[in-house]
């Protein structure tokens, strides 16, 4: 099992996972959107000369006033489903089990079929990721693998990514600029910029794009399937992806996820987080 895909898993998988069935109550009401496709992704990838959503040409107004609707929580599990491509793997339809708390733990349990293949949990420094298929256990934090992917990662990106909600907060000065039916919120920070595509008619974030300078290397994430969940539009459905380019070879890469959910709950109540390195496991 290979780090790309046991990276990825670790830290996208939390971007909001699958449903090939979902149970409805009479409270839920799905917007509607297009049928899962096959993603089909080369390998090695040219930089993308244009990233943005093909919209009309930006107008930009003095004032606009925006009210985003975010999903807050103290737990949230969900059972769901992923497909996912990168240069190195390639898994369709993997079972995932999720748990999170808010700000400060993330557990994730990988299955394929029967068999339970990975299990990991993430902290805000650390990430530890138990691989039972080969017997072996991976060790990281954000740091080193910010660097080795040549992209800044962090736990609160992750928790961002999972619940649909911007990653960085509206700030005194940024303004809203129309987009067709987006408004749209570029951020900078540091060598990222972010581009915030926030929905006009629901005011759920959309779309989301970050760029890191001078690299290049950006992540893409697309949210579709809004579902009421609480007092919360949830997004059940989930395309990410990771274009960057590798310090190894200087060639451009691109990682696909596509995630969706089955059963999504956020709840008051404490979970478990069952988690162990068995000591004759190999460390890596």
């Amino acid at each position: 099992m290979k780090l790309n895909w046991l990276f990825f898993v670790g830290i996208t998988l939390f971007a909001g996972l699958s449903s090939c069935h979902r149970q409805r109550q009479k409270s839920q009401q799905r917007v509607p959107t297009d049928s899962m496709a096959v993603v089909k992704v080369d390998t090695i990838v040219q930089p993308k000369k244009d990233t943005a959503i093909a919209v009309k040409p930006v107008v930009e107004h003095e004032d606009i006033k925006v009210s985003i609707e975010n999903v807050d929580f103290r737990y949230l599990s969900a059972k769901s489903k992923i497909s996912f491509k990168s240069k190195d793997q390639e898994i369709d339809d993997a079972s995932v089990t999720m748990r999170m708390r808010k700000d400060s733990l993330l557990w994730l349990q990988v299955s394929k079929g029967p068999i339970e293949v990975v299990r990991g949990i993430i902290t805000r420094d650390s990430i530890k990721i138990v691989d039972r298929y080969n017997k072996k256990v991976y060790l990281y934090d954000f740091a080193g693998l910010s660097q080795q992917f040549n992209f800044q990662l962090s736990f609160d990106l992750i928790q961002s990514i999972l619940v649909g909600n911007m990653p960085i907060p509206k700030k005194p000065g940024q303004r809203f600029k129309k987009e067709k039916d987006y408004f749209m919120l570029r951020q900078d920070e540091g060598k990222i910029s972010l581009e915030n595509y926030i929905g006009e008619q629901n005011r759920r974030l959309k779309k989301l794009l970050v760029t890191e300078q001078p690299t290049k290397n950006s992540l893409t994430l697309d949210y579709e399937d809004f579902t009421q969940l609480n007092n919360y539009l949830f997004p059940y459905t989930s395309l990410i992806e990771l274009d960057y380019e590798s310090k190894k070879d200087q060639q451009r890469y691109q990682t696909v996820f596509r995630i969706k959910h089955q059963k999504v709950e956020l709840s008051e109540k404490p979970l478990s987080f069952p988690f162990s390195i068995p000591a004759k496991y190999e460390r890596n």
